[in-house]
């Protein structure tokens, strides 16, 4: 190791930052958080850094540097554009044996500032001994997709059972064990649920159990002895309920999943996923979950909804945590809502995570805002079809030219969709654009107006999944497309594509993918961010 990874101890203690600029606003930012009483030495300090460091607490000094101003300092950060004074800094802090960093000048510095991903109590750092600070920087953000807030809640929830534990499990190995169980439990899962009075009890309750097992193991013949060992209760309990997380996988593109999404599909045991979601997506989920495919498309359900409910329900109740896989948001035209209306019947415990919906991508993808002041006030997120199939007919509620419009599911009926328009009196040359595989590589987008956009649709044949954004902001998407469509000549021709893209299945099982699932799930969004280089062209069609 070049340098020994140490973690200081900061509160109330004196941290000398010379210079007044921005590279010291960051240090001060970032030691005030460590509690640091922080001396500004500047001949100017920027406002910045007064606004920061208002407490009484920290001291701005507006004069010049001298080597007196170190007196009781516990560490000293240079953070000038001056070199010499930079080096006249570090020969009087190494004179005076006080820690030194020289900002951006690895030779001059006794310790570095690593990239920290903040848990509080939990702190990561990570250094690259100055030679890439950028790749650290990129280090801490794949840790910060990893590593959710609730850790640090964790934690600070072992350091107050801390001295119970120690007490009332008199063993190292014990202590060991009970924590990790915890850790890897429900406990936890209750914590990053933000659950903390339930997960206080589940770990008080765990507590007090393994103390009573432990105590009946030492006094087997009390007569008081009434609970079963710990061993004892695992040959007698019945397998406990798992957990169902029905999350949103948004609309194709791995890089808008969020992070509580990502960290879920990674500790699922098994997965039930749609037709919508995309390979690249389902490749984030565990490894070795299993996959199995429910997806519905329009009048071929692989798995009916009420099998669906049951299937969530029973591979629950066996103890596994289920990952209810859903294309876009759970709760927009996702029936995100019956499937925990059947977990909430059966006593099956759920969360929701929202994904972006397709509205949302197809719009940002396609460079058509969904509001905006000059065109539209207002946005609707319509289905092309209702309950058991009825087409959606409700055209006078969609008249007003200050709305936009999106239909989901309604490439399929695009003619009576724009015949009833236009009948119920919306004019004709309202501008309509038709997203197809929004988000992906393969996005294709087709604008015109309700007048025109069904002879252009036979023309292009642009292929579902797809929607239909209607509205004047259509008119803005030949201005502000900006997504760069990834070149198939290197990869995948169109019809790979749309197997992948679309699975078949008929018996709710995995289809077998012609891609290999990644070993671990942030290398797929790696991947997938250096391909976006250059020589890729977008597809508009018109």
């Amino acid at each position: 190791m070049n340098t020994f990874p140490l973690f200081f101890k900061l509160e109330n203690r004196k941290v000398l930052i010379v210079g007044g600029g921005e590279v010291a606003l960051r240090k001060a930012d970032l030691l005030s958080r460590a509690g640091a009483r922080i001396t500004i030495l500047a001949s100017h300090i920027s406002e910045e850094i007064q606004s920061l460091l208002r407490d009484n607490k920290h001291e701005l000094i507006h004069k010049d540097y001298h080597k007196s101003y170190m007196s009781g300092a516990r560490v000293i950060i240079a953070a000038t554009d001056d070199e010499s004074l930079n080096h006249e800094i570090h020969a009087d802090a190494t004179e005076l044996n006080i820690p030194v960093n020289v900002v951006d000048t690895p030779h001059l510095c006794d310790f570095i500032f690593p990239a920290i991903v903040d848990r509080n109590p939990i702190v990561i750092g990570i250094s690259s001994n100055g030679k890439a600070p950028v790749l650290a920087r990129l280090l801490r953000a794949r840790l910060e997709t990893l590593i959710p807030q609730g850790y640090g809640k964790l934690a600070k929830l072992a350091g107050e059972f801390r001295d119970d534990v120690k007490a009332k499990i008199p063993t190292l190995t014990g202590r060991r064990q009970f924590w990790e169980r915890a850790f890897e439990g429900q406990v936890s899962q209750l914590m990053f649920a933000g659950n903390e009075k339930e997960a206080v009890a589940q770990l008080q309750a765990d507590l007090d159990s393994t103390a009573a097992a432990i105590h009946d193991k030492a006094h087997p013949n009390a007569a008081e002895n009434t609970t079963p060992t710990l061993s004892d209760e695992s040959e007698k309990k019945l397998p406990p309920v798992g957990e169902v997380y029905i999350v949103g996988a948004g609309p194709g593109d791995p890089e808008l999943l969020t992070f509580k999404a990502l960290r879920l599909m990674q500790q699922a045991d098994i997965v039930y996923y749609d037709a919508l979601v995309s390979p690249q997506v389902l490749d984030l989920c565990r490894r070795d979950a299993d996959k199995v495919f429910v997806g519905k498309k329009r009048s071929n359900h692989a798995v009916a909804q009420l099998g669906i409910n049951e299937l969530l329900v029973n591979s629950a109740k066996q103890g596994r945590r289920v990952v209810r896989l859903k294309g876009g948001d759970p709760f927009i035209f996702g029936r995100g809502g019956e499937e925990i209306e059947s977990l909430r019947t059966h006593g099956v415990p759920y969360q929701v995570v929202p994904g972006i919906t397709a509205a949302n991508a197809a719009a940002s993808y396609a460079g058509i805002p969904l509001t905006h002041r000059d065109h539209s006030q207002s946005v609707r997120f319509v289905t092309g079809f209702l309950k058991a199939g009825a087409p959606n007919s409700n055209f006078k509620n969609f008249l007003n030219t200050d709305e936009t419009v999106v239909f989901y599911m309604g490439l399929h009926s695009l003619a009576r969709l724009t015949e009833g328009l236009i009948d119920a009196g919306r004019s004709a040359d309202t501008p309509i654009a038709i997203v197809s595989n929004a988000s992906m590589p393969n996005q294709q987008v087709l604008t015109g107006t309700l007048a025109t956009i069904v002879a252009k649709q036979e023309d292009a044949e642009l292929p579902t999944p797809a929607l239909l954004i209607m509205g004047d902001v259509v008119s803005l998407h030949h201005d502000l497309a900006w997504y760069n469509l990834q070149n198939q000549q290197h990869s995948q021709n169109s019809d790979d594509i749309a197997k992948n893209w679309l699975r078949e299945g008929s018996r709710g099982e995995a289809v077998k993918q012609p891609i290999d699932q990644q070993a671990h799930a942030l290398s797929m969004v790696a991947n997938l961010a250096t391909q976006q280089g250059d020589g890729l062209k977008q597809l508009i069609v018109d």
